[in-house]
């Protein structure tokens, strides 16, 4: 299995996060998955994926033309996919995953962690997704969430298009324990024509 894991590109956050990182890739190794992130060599990025390798996981890093060219691809992927741009990194990253991962970051895994959300939402996958929750880091998001379901711009029944896990533990078992689960369309009341 493929895990895709979202994270930051940061070197200056508090080192609980880099810790939880390095407990995330730890597992994904050890369990015999593979690692498909950005292929960057900072952050959370970096640390994720120097922590599958040394626990023999296989590392695929993928990073666009343009951060590529500011010497920021990581050295330690075992193989790295340099794409023309970021809308091409992030379906390959999609295309070659069989769940997904957001650990704490900024704008960029936002965007990617409720890019993936949409598509399941939408039936283009149906792989599982996880926040994994480090310090309470999303919660924030996740009462942006609830008003979306209070004020119904969600439906109710999609709080089950991704699961929120306090510890890297968690978040692999909910991954080793997915069950795919159909949901009613997303439009309320559909016109008739």
């Amino acid at each position: 299995m493929n895990i895709c894991v979202f994270c930051s590109s940061s070197n200056g956050i508090d080192n609980f996060y880099f810790q939880q990182a390095e407990e995330l890739g730890k597992l994904i190794a050890l369990q015999g998955f593979s690692l498909v992130y950005g292929g960057a060599n900072v952050g959370l990025m970096e640390h994720l994926a120097t922590s599958v390798k040394k626990n023999n996981g296989k590392v695929i890093g993928i990073i666009p033309q343009k951060i590529h060219d500011f010497e920021l691809s990581s050295n330690v992927p075992d193989e790295l996919i340099v794409t023309p741009n970021m809308e091409k990194r992030k379906r390959l990253m999609r295309d070659k995953s069989d769940a997904f991962i957001a650990l704490p970051g900024g704008f960029g895994t936002l965007e990617e962690i409720l890019e993936v959300i949409t598509l399941r939402q939408l039936d283009y996958h149906h792989c599982p997704i996880v926040f994994l929750n480090t310090n309470g880091f999303f919660n924030h998001l996740f009462k942006q969430f609830e008003l979306s379901f209070s004020e119904s711009f969600a439906k109710e029944s999609y709080r089950k298009l991704y699961y929120v896990a306090s510890t890297p533990t968690e978040t692999m078992e909910y991954i080793r324990n997915f069950k795919h689960e159909e949901f009613e369309t997303k439009w309320f009341n559909v016109p008739e024509k």
